[in-house]
């Protein structure tokens, strides 16, 4: 006779239920993205500007939805999934700063990496 699962086991193929560290993550990398897509737009000028506007934030999601996301095309250790995470938060940082926005840039990594650490140890936990 086939198991049913129970309330706590989530079914094959889905996720168990969000926590706040969750949202927190999941809040850092839309962040993340528009943080790219206003440095493009900002930054260049015409017609580097939509370039750079739509070409950074699509290979940050690209980078992403490959290895990062709980659903992520390749598998990769643990250790690269944390390298590129942070290369898409450090790229955001950046991008704040050379707009002059020191202050934003500088809290938006502080909280993506704490964010990132605790959701990282609670994955090997």
């Amino acid at each position: 006779m086939p198991e049913t699962p129970s309330p706590t086991t989530p079914e094959p193929g889905t996720v168990g239920r969000l926590s706040g560290i969750d949202i927190l993550a999941f809040v850092c990398e839309l962040f993340a993205f528009a943080s790219l897509a206003i440095w493009g737009f900002a930054a260049w000028d015409l017609p580097w500007n939509i370039v750079f506007g739509v070409g950074a934030p699509l290979v940050a999601v690209l980078l992403w939805a490959l290895f990062v996301s709980p659903r992520a095309v390749l598998r990769v250790h643990p250790f690269a999934r944390a390298i590129v995470e942070l290369l898409v938060y450090v790229s955001a940082t950046i991008a704040w700063w050379s707009l002059g926005a020191t202050w934003v840039g500088l809290v938006f990594g502080v909280v993506a990496v704490a964010v990132g650490v605790i959701a990282g140890r609670r994955r090997f936990a």
